[in-house]
């Protein structure tokens, strides 16, 4: 394997989570993270664009919830208004209670079956389920003044975290704070009481944007090749995503002599951790809504797990396109044929008719619905294998060059 990319792999990967760190959108490290991998496209001659977007930053110092002069461990929401309010505490945890709940000038608290996985935030346009409508349209009209929600585990919608925020979405108003499972049967001895919650959190107006690096014809159709750049507020961001962008770093090297008959685009979206998806929004809104320009999007996210394969999944390839990359993994030691799964930004090409193929690892898919490292400290880079990363972008290489 080519040492000289293994080392350019590092150093990237280091750049990016442990130099850099905080990849959350609107931040300044963020703007810096796509000023890099823009400027690296530069370099290898790629032609390049940094589309700006409006986006909202967040910020939060903690919060405190008090009942009877006992203290509760709360967290602000992400995204959350911050608050300092008292009221009697109203409690809620079947639909049916919650239906039937007056919380008027109250601080309500949502437990139970209704919280067991994270709602959709409520202006999300890929993906939002008529039973999540009805409950943030239920908590918005409830008359609360707070809400507090003690979750547990929803790996597949919220990664790894301890508990859960049940409310991430800056578009909902109204003030809220999580806590655990455990807190919240505590808790639930002072319904009826009068409880005080203050939450130092605030919204922070930004900006921020996609790295996009284009060669070849701009006549020609596209393979499109996409990773995100942005990670989750305290997490280094290493296979969510920092593996990821490596991989269009390394792509730009190794396509940089590039002159087939498709165009090449490699693309670092901003925003797939993000509630309102901006990076990816403006995408949309550039092209829009017609992709019918796009051959094929190849979208890595999830890649390079130490444990297992590499795993490509498949989605409406042509069976020339699957043939080729089925012959790639037949002798590419480590990678395998994966599971499709849609929690990643090749789902929104997919949804605009597309032919797509997802890079992340056998390990990291098999394991979405209770692994515990992302959007958490874990997700370093202790748990990459570097050279995962360049064997997938060597792969990804080999395709395009068959596809000419």
């Amino acid at each position: 394997m080519n040492k000289i990319l293994i080392k350019r792999s590092n150093q990237y990967l280091k750049l990016l989570c442990q130099r850099i760190f905080d990849r959350s959108v609107g931040s300044a490290r963020n703007r810096q993270a796509t000023d890099y991998v823009a400027g690296i496209f530069k370099e290898y001659g790629w032609q390049t664009e940094s589309p700006e977007f409006d986006v909202m930053d967040w910020q939060q110092n903690g919060a405190e919830l008090i009942c009877n002069d006992t203290p509760f461990e709360v967290k602000p929401s992400p995204y959350s208004k911050g608050c300092n309010v008292e009221g009697r505490l109203v409690t809620a945890g079947t639909l049916q209670e919650l239906e039937k709940t007056d919380a008027t000038g109250a601080i309500l608290l949502v437990h139970g079956e209704i919280v067991t996985e994270q709602l959709m935030p409520k202006n999300f346009v890929f993906y939002n389920p008529e039973n999540h409508k009805h409950l943030v349209y239920l908590l918005e009209n409830s008359g609360a003044q707070a809400i507090i929600s003690a979750t547990g585990r929803n790996a597949s919608m919220a990664g790894g975290v301890y508990p859960f925020p049940f409310i991430e979405d800056g578009d909902f108003d109204i003030p809220n704070v999580f806590t655990t499972e455990e807190e919240g049967t505590r808790l639930l001895a002072c319904a009826g009481q009068r409880v005080k919650l203050t939450s130092n959190a605030k919204r922070v107006p930004a900006k921020a944007c996609n790295a996009i690096g284009k060669i070849g014809e701009s006549t020609n159709k596209k393979i499109v090749i996409t990773a995100h750049i942005d990670a989750k507020k305290g997490s280094p961001g290493a296979i969510d995503n920092g593996t990821g962008i490596t991989v269009l770093l390394l792509l730009a090297e190794l396509l940089k002599e590039y002159n087939g008959s498709y165009q090449v685009e490699l693309v670092a979206f901003n925003g797939e951790d993000h509630y309102a998806v901006p990076g990816q929004m403006n995408y949309i809104n550039s092209k829009k809504g017609d992709f019918s320009d796009i051959a094929l999007n190849i979208n890595i996210d999830g890649a390079a797990y130490r444990e297992g394969p590499s795993a490509f999944s498949f989605y409406q390839l042509p069976e020339a396109t699957k043939t080729k990359m089925q012959g790639i993994i037949k002798n590419t030691p480590n990678i395998v044929e994966g599971t499709p799964w849609v929690q990643g930004d090749h789902s929104i090409f997919v949804q605009f008719g597309c032919p797509a193929m997802a890079v992340s690892s056998e390990w990291f898919i098999d394991n979405i619905e209770t692994q515990t490292i992302t959007h958490t400290e874990k997700d370093n880079l202790s748990i990459v294998n570097a050279e995962k990363v360049v064997q997938i972008a060597e792969s990804i290489t080999e395709l395009i060059n068959q596809l000419q």
